[in-house]
């Protein structure tokens, strides 16, 4: 029957964002976000590993939370268990690890149970931009302390701390990246992870620490996590899987005490993270981990060192940034006055996307002549030539 259409305009939530364009496909020269290498995703060996899982209980498939309850697959959990300990220093029970559809539902749930519209939190002044949106999303204050090549800068943090409780204001959690920090490719030393875990103690504010890129060092030792340096409950973790593998698996963690967990499981509404995606990762990672992540990092560290290369060969030395002991993306500052916002179409147009600084930044305007530049997805020369065209958008060859 035909009639006249709903403007729907009229009964949209009035808090909604700006609508979304139209998807318009992947850049050729594709340098945001955190897409991973498709040549590094292991399809012989998920192909076993889903043969594997097929073979098993029908009940499965057939049943929401069959094998491991809400808190995820507990062959996946396990696995985690011992991974955490060995690589982390992190050492828990399956009972105190929750499987997620991907790191971002972790933030979500965390924010879900601690945060309420007029609340306040500290995060580092360059950071992952979906943490940030998601704060304002919930009408929630952020204060940005600064980083510096060894992670957050304490004497900051105590000021902010202080100032904060003298205007009677408890912030609701210090939200950091510690290992490979997002944007800035930085590690925090050991000495400053007890500090922040001290200044938690004294201001009694816990720690949010979010470690989805610490299995890709490059190479020699690791930091222990905050979590690991932690005997006092202060520390709310989360990790992911879809930096090793890849995002298309849309799977995280979370590891919390059990009066926490137990408030995350009230809130995790989804009827539990996908199955299959839990049961093949968790039998793939069981016989391939080490072998895997090894791969892994090797292949970043070669794209890396090429997309450093291409920086100071197409850029040269007007642009600054710091090589980092791992990860997937480089932090890169332009000459002052620059805007990276005013050039992201201009790059578009050209094939060459990028993520402006002012998304990562607690205060927009002081990374507005920063880029984020992530090399995992382009191939080797993908990267060079890309990076030959954004200097010519730039103009500042």
């Amino acid at each position: 029957m035909a009639g006249r259409s709903i403007d729907y305009s009229t009964i949209f939530n009035k808090d909604l964002p700006a609508p979304s364009g139209r998807w318009q496909g992947h850049p050729k020269y594709n340098f945001i976000g955190g897409h991973s290498d498709p040549d590094l995703v292991p399809m012989d060996r998920f192909i076993e590993s889903a043969t594997n899982v097929f073979k098993g209980d029908p009940k499965n498939i057939a049943m929401y939370n069959f094998e491991g309850g809400p808190q995820g697959i507990l062959s996946l959990r396990n696995f985690l268990v011992g991974k955490l300990a060995t690589e982390r220093g992190i050492h828990v029970t399956a009972e105190e690890v929750l499987i997620t559809s991907g790191s971002g539902q972790g933030i979500e749930l965390i924010n879900e149970i601690l945060l309420e519209k007029g609340d306040t939190v500290i995060v580092e002044s360059f950071t992952f931009s979906g943490a940030l949106s998601y704060l304002r999303r919930r009408g929630v204050s952020f204060v940005g302390v600064d980083v510096d090549e060894n992670g957050i800068r304490m004497d900051h943090l105590e000021n902010i701390l202080k100032e904060l409780k003298t205007n009677g204001v408890r912030p609701k959690y210090i939200y950091t990246i510690p290992t490979l920090q997002n944007p800035t490719g930085t590690v925090m030393t050991m000495e400053r992870r007890y500090q922040l875990l001290s200044l938690s103690e004294e201001y009694e504010v816990p720690i949010f620490e979010d470690e989805c890129y610490a299995d890709l060092i490059f190479e020699g030792e690791y930091e222990k996590a905050i979590r690991a340096l932690d005997d006092s409950n202060r520390v709310l973790h989360i990790g992911s899987f879809s930096k090793s593998l890849g995002p298309g698996l849309r799977l995280g963690y979370v590891v919390a005490s059990w009066d926490v967990m137990s408030r995350l499981l009230s809130r995790k509404t989804d009827a539990g993270t996908g199955v299959m995606d839990q049961m093949i990762v968790g039998d793939y990672f069981t016989n391939h981990y080490d072998e895997h992540i090894q791969d892994m990092r090797s292949a970043l560290k070669r794209k890396c060192d090429v997309l450093s290369a291409a920086l100071r060969e197409h850029f040269g030395p007007l642009v600054y940034f710091e090589e980092p002991r791992g990860g997937m993306y480089l932090w890169v500052r332009l000459p002052a006055g620059v805007d990276s916002r005013d050039l992201v179409q201009t790059a578009l147009d050209e094939g060459i996307a990028y993520n402006p600084g002012p998304d990562w930044s607690a205060d927009p305007d002081t990374a507005a002549n920063y880029i984020r530049l992530c090399f995992a997805l382009p191939t080797e020369n993908e990267i060079w030539d890309g990076i030959e065209k954004l200097a010519k958008v730039f103009q500042l060859q």
